[in-house]
């Protein structure tokens, strides 16, 4: 079968399941993995005859995308913050709007030698995106899972930077070993009751350890962690969070309360409370 005739085999199958302009998105990052063409070389080779080999590997990928596994997760790999990331189900699929808190971080600390500790790594987006960014900044990366830490390291040397891992329950932690300039965290935050919400991309294949708290403490992680953050970070320090989008005000709340000054609530691109700075 030649690659022109197969893409539209390909959107058939998905058509009742994903709209098609992400099933187009799906082709092309397929193709461009597994035939190793680049974006514009794709239309040039729909003559192409696949291989035995090929199209069984195509026709694997499109099995479990009708399950609704997410594409990263096949392909293993992602792009964040303009980097290359490697993926397992191990460690949640970083988001666009975690790309806009690594640039507020990076848009107000630029050419300066922190300390920064970024709170469960997962695949060590924020913590490697950071260091790219910024060079002078020493890094140290945290999280309670020795899996997630082994994706994060990989993604530490991918991108030629030095990072400091630690494996560490967060929520059975009495205090940090160090001192920090910058704290960043993106916790779960994802409450049971918003379950109905999820895709299920994501409830049936993401990690929960990552996404769920408990509806009657759905603030856990902030709270320790900015109790944490209050005695470990340097006067003047700054705790900087990913958040829940109906929890933006009660979040806020909770910082002044625990003792922050200066708390900035910030919205995403598309409008939702989701960032919060936050100064000791």
């Amino acid at each position: 079968m030649v690659l022109k005739e197969y893409r539209q085999q390909f959107y058939d199958a998905l058509d009742a399941l994903y709209p098609q302009e992400e099933s187009e998105t799906f082709f092309k990052i397929l193709t461009q993995e597994y035939l190793k063409l680049a974006a514009f070389e794709i239309p040039l080779n729909f003559q192409l005859e696949l291989t035995e080999a090929q199209q069984t590997r195509f026709d694997h990928a499109l099995n479990r995308l009708k399950k609704f596994e997410p594409l990263q997760y096949i392909v293993g790999t992602t792009e964040f913050y303009g980097f290359p990331f490697v993926l397992s189900p191990d460690v949640l699929i970083p988001r666009p709007e975690t790309e806009e808190l690594v640039e507020w971080i990076y848009t107000d600390f630029k050419d300066q030698e922190w300390k920064v500790l970024d709170i469960g790594t997962g695949s060590g987006a924020i913590a490697v995106s950071l260091a790219r960014v910024l060079p002078k900044a020493s890094v140290t990366a945290l999280d309670v899972s020795a899996k997630a830490l082994k994706i994060a390291a990989e993604n530490a040397t991918t991108n030629a930077v030095n990072i400091k891992f630690i494996e560490q329950d967060i929520l059975a932690c009495e205090t940090l070993e160090e001192s920090y300039d910058v704290i960043v965290s993106n916790p779960p935050y994802v409450r049971d009751l918003e379950k109905a919400e999820i895709k299920p991309n994501v409830i049936n294949y993401e990690p929960h350890l990552a996404l769920f708290v408990p509806d009657d403490n759905a603030l856990l992680f902030y709270r320790k962690i900015a109790e944490l953050a209050l005695k470990a970070l340097q006067p003047n320090g700054i705790l900087y969070f990913e958040i829940n989008q109906y929890l933006g005000e009660q979040t806020v709340s909770l910082l002044k309360n625990i003792g922050f000054s200066k708390v900035e609530l910030r919205s995403d691109f598309a409008g939702n409370p989701r960032m919060i700075k936050a100064q000791r």
